[in-house]
């Protein structure tokens, strides 16, 4: 975590390490399964029977390849590829009323929390939303919708509020720690692709080549479970680390009430935000103050980028109890 005065939950913090942990255990039991799989190609290939080029090693050279490239382009580009997918540009503090108001925000904020302040964009759309990413301080950009920047949809403690959320993202680099943690799932996802396509067109076609018959099933079905186990990690920690935000921005203004009474105003607009446009901003949910969906129940929630809104109150109702408890003695 970048040194600012953002605070942190230690209870949230061990469960991401914990999430974490498990994360890379499924690494290694992945890489373990895959080293039995190419010693089994290997002794096939000394018995004469050969692989298929669409299979064994030369499946997991090419995830690796793509799976590193995109774990690069992500790590260091995320800021350009989310402006671009939201169509945000970048503003000044006099471009408009709406950039002043959230640049007077991000100011007040960046003060509070002792942290350099990140370029600000406003996206053209009514969705009310916003976000922030960037691998570090210094790269991050902090985006606003037009529709969230309405001065009769949030009050500017409200709106506070939300910022304050996205920039404890910046503070506690969550764009390096999501991109380290989906790198398995990338590879996974890739290789479940590549040996489909192996089998589809390199091993069924050769009924002699029992090495690839055998070899892109196994090696698709442990991509398939690598990947489902990654995948349901990665969202659990992705929800803690919204939690984790909720907590620290809520501590940083000592408002936890605007911070609830915004995240109400906004998943109630969400119902009013017509399909096509929900839609088409769901490339950006992961970074998004609550995701641009209709509100899920049950199996859904297990799915989500985030935590249900329930979920969310109640930890801020309890933050509030706490610092009102400290205001009395």
């Amino acid at each position: 975590m970048a040194r600012t005065r953002y605070r942190s939950d230690p209870g949230l913090i061990a469960r991401m390490g914990l999430t974490m942990f498990l994360l890379g255990l499924v690494f290694v039991a992945f890489g373990v399964g895959l080293v039995y799989l190419i010693a089994f190609a290997s002794s096939y290939r000394h018995g004469g029977s050969g692989v298929s080029s669409l299979s064994g090693d030369s499946i997991i050279v090419f995830a690796l390849i793509i799976g590193v490239g995109s774990a690069l382009v992500s790590y260091f580009w995320s800021d350009k590829i989310a402006l671009r997918t939201s169509r945000a540009h970048l503003v000044g503090p006099n471009d408009s009323p709406e950039a002043r108001r959230l640049h007077e925000i991000v100011d007040r904020l960046c003060a509070l929390a002792d942290m350099p302040k990140p370029r600000i964009a406003i996206a053209p759309t009514q969705m009310p939303n916003a976000f922030a990413t960037g691998r570090n301080s210094k790269t991050a950009v902090l985006c606003a919708t037009q529709g969230i920047l309405d001065p009769r949809r949030l009050t500017n403690e409200e709106l506070e509020g939300v910022i304050a959320h996205e920039m404890s993202h910046v503070a506690h680099r969550d764009v390096a720690v999501m991109t380290v943690a989906s790198f398995l799932g990338i590879i996974a996802a890739l290789m479940v692709r590549m040996a489909f396509y192996g089998e589809l067109f390199g091993g069924r076609g050769r009924s002699n080549n029992q090495a690839t018959a055998i070899l892109l099933p196994l090696m698709m079905l442990l991509s398939i479970i690598t990947y489902v186990v990654s995948f349901l990690l990665i969202r659990m920690l992705s929800r803690y680390r919204e939690l984790a935000a909720d907590r620290s921005g809520a501590l940083l203004t000592g408002q936890p009430s605007a911070l609830a009474s915004a995240l109400v105003k906004v998943s109630g607009d969400m119902a009013k935000i017509p399909t096509r446009d929900l839609r088409a901003a769901e490339p950006l949910n992961a970074f998004y103050f609550t995701p641009a969906l209709r509100p899920g129940q049950g199996l859904a929630n297990v799915f989500s980028t985030h935590p249900s809104l329930q979920k969310r109150l109640t930890q801020l109702e309890k933050i509030s109890k706490q610092l009102g408890q400290q205001q009395l003695h």
